[in-house]
């Protein structure tokens, strides 16, 4: 979102679901990419998909949906500007590189 220009009134997005599979290991200052693209725009929610790989190989593939609510922390609807936005990322991949572990 920060790409796109959208974080200023970004409003409150918990997790509403998160999976994971770790299909290899990973240990501690590894470099890992994260590739993350949007896979569904629903009226309240966005869900992403992504992975974690290391040289190439996947070592941890998962997705996780995020829920826009008001200040009672009610789902409500996605602002159209984040929803178009969403809506026109969604087949594209962002990626960052960055070592496993606390910073």
């Amino acid at each position: 979102m920060r790409r796109l220009g959208l974080l200023e009134g970004w409003g409150s997005y918990p997790r509403r679901h998160v999976e994971a599979d770790y299909l290899n290991v990973l240990v501690f200052e590894d470099e890992v990419e994260v590739r993350l693209r949007v896979e569904h725009v629903g009226g309240t929610s966005i869900t992403y998909v992504w992975d974690i790989a290391k040289a190439g190989d996947v070592y941890v593939q998962g997705r996780h949906t995020v829920v826009h609510v008001d200040e009672p922390g009610r789902a409500s609807r996605l602002p159209e500007g984040v929803r178009a936005a969403s809506s026109r990322t969604g087949r594209k991949t962002s990626s960052t590189r960055a070592p496993s572990g606390p910073q």
